[in-house]
């Protein structure tokens, strides 16, 4: 894709990978629209950026996201690209009692908003690009995040389907895999361990300017490239 020039929503674009995602492509000179749940965290984002353009919705919810798409396709329909970033991770185990309650919440987010927005946004005649966020986690996942993880594994598998059922209608579908990075994602202090959201977002525009359809970086460059074997020791790595 070209990174410049265009008009982008970016689905959770107030926080972590979301973010990083908004303040570059600002910088690189796109019109930029981010969407989420907590109004005072895109106001901070609109203090910061002026020039960014937010809308309150909660992707958990279908009339929500159809609203969504009706308010873009109203005030703004030359968006031409799509961001999938929006998504939510819990550490649960499956004996706990609340675990089903806490997994739907994870299977909305996670996995019926981007399928729901895809279908919805390929009905602007302006749309070029797709851009799906998976993790490393698709290839090798974490226990202590089990849904999330296998919602993952469904975005990559949903990609893969997605960037080929579009060909004709030339839209181009890339996925971004990122690892675990230093962001407040499923918890405060949770991941201060990883490499900043800054590093990925460099690597990120580097590859997007060579045309790269898959994304990756330090921990999903390994897996995405893995054979059974790795994957196997990964997983008892992991997860021991």
């Amino acid at each position: 894709m070209h990174i410049s020039n265009n008009v982008i929503l970016i689905t959770g674009g107030a926080s972590g990978i979301g973010l990083g995602l908004t303040r570059r492509f600002v910088k690189e000179g796109n019109t930029v629209i981010i969407c989420g749940r907590r109004e005072e965290a895109l106001a901070a984002v609109h203090a910061e950026l002026p020039s960014v353009i937010i809308k309150v919705c909660d992707l958990a919810k279908a009339d929500e996201r159809l609203e969504l798409y009706e308010w873009v396709a109203r005030y703004h329909p030359n968006v031409n690209v799509l961001i999938n970033n929006a998504g939510i991770q819990q550490w649960m185990n499956v004996a706990d009692d609340d675990f089903f309650e806490r997994a739907k919440a994870e299977l909305a987010i996670n996995i019926e908003a981007p399928l729901h927005l895809s279908s919805l946004f390929i009905q602007l005649p302006s749309l070029r690009t797709i851009i799906n966020v998976s993790s490393g986690l698709a290839f090798s996942p974490l226990t202590k995040t089990p849904v999330y993880s296998a919602t993952k594994a469904f975005v990559r598998s949903f990609t893969l389907s997605l960037r080929h059922l579009l060909r004709d209608k030339h839209i181009e579908v890339i996925e971004l895999i990122p690892p675990a990075l230093n962001t407040d994602l499923g918890g405060k202090g949770l991941h201060d361990f990883a490499p900043p959201v800054s590093d990925f977002i460099e690597s990120t525009f580097a590859q997007l300017k060579e045309g790269k359809a898959e994304i990756t970086f330090g921990f999903s460059d390994a897996m995405i490239q893995a054979g059974p074997e790795a994957l196997k020791a990964a997983f008892e790595r992991m997860n021991t």
